[in-house]
């Protein structure tokens, strides 16, 4: 299940998607809403994970975007550190639980 991991710290997002990588998952990571939106458009990605630095009007269109593209699971994230235990921990569980539902 692809995941769309859209943060505003390039750098943070780059740590998620690595980590999701590491761990087999197939993932990819955008800084901007414009990019998210045209990825999401491609109604390629189960999973939507918005990091907390993204603000509530983007969140709201984000999410109801996700929705119209059949992103199965939108995750409200807000890392903490270490980053890659965070994302194990947080982010993880809720990907395999949607990939299971299939």
């Amino acid at each position: 299940m692809r995941t769309l991991v859209l943060g505003r710290t390039p750098a943070s997002v780059t740590a998620v998607v690595g980590t999701l990588r590491a761990d087999g998952f197939e993932a990819e990571g955008v800084s901007t809403d414009d990019a998210a939106r045209r990825l999401l458009r491609t109604q390629e990605f189960g999973v939507l994970v918005i990091g907390g630095g993204v603000g509530r009007d983007s969140r709201a269109a984000l999410k109801e975007l996700a929705a119209e593209c059949r992103v199965r699971r939108v995750i409200d994230g807000a890392l903490t550190e270490p980053f890659d235990a965070c994302v194990r921990r947080e982010f993880e569980p809720l990907i395999r639980e949607t990939a299971d539902e299939r």
